[in-house]
């Protein structure tokens, strides 16, 4: 029997939800490097949103990268393209950012990477990109191609990081 999630179901809302929790107790730091929170702006109502990202990439002095796992049409990568400054939270440091959309050609550099670093996840990494692209998703270069065309990649500059809270 296959596990199939219902990612408008209200348990996984609540499940997906509950990082963002840790962000606001402060306690953040519990997920180290592995996930930020991104504060973003409506891009039609103005409203101030919240949304927990895996991160792909961490460079301690760098860009922080993240895809979109539901793709372009995510809510808070349209956020952010619209606009482009935005509050990051990873671990227990905040900072104002900018962003910039990986190419395809870096961005499947950047999942290789993250997938040579997380050798012990692959089955996994492999099934849940698969979940979340619709396809069985192997891991070639091709595959990767694939799916970076499909979730896009957004790196954060890190450049004018504030006081760490």
């Amino acid at each position: 029997m296959e596990l199939v999630i219902d990612r408008r179901s209200w348990w996984f809302h609540k499940l997906a939800r509950a990082p963002v929790y840790l962000y606001r107790w402060n306690l953040g730091w519990l997920l180290g490097h592995r996930f930020l929170l991104l504060v973003h702006v409506g891009r039609h109502s103005g409203r101030r949103y919240e949304a927990v990202v895996e991160v792909v990439r961490w460079e301690r002095d760098g860009e922080v990268v993240v895809a979109s796992g539901w793709g372009d049409a995510a809510d808070w990568f349209r956020n952010v393209l619209a606009e482009p400054q935005v509050e990051v939270v990873v671990g227990s440091d905040r900072f104002t950012a900018t962003h910039r959309v990986l190419p395809i050609d870096e961005a499947a550099e950047v999942l290789a990477d993250y997938e040579r670093r997380n050798r012990w996840m692959r089955p996994v990494v492999n099934r849940m990109l698969g979940y979340l692209v619709g396809w069985r998703y192997t891991g070639s270069a091709e595959a990767r191609r694939r799916v970076v065309e499909q979730l896009p990649m957004v790196a954060f500059d890190k450049a004018g990081m504030s006081d760490n809270s």
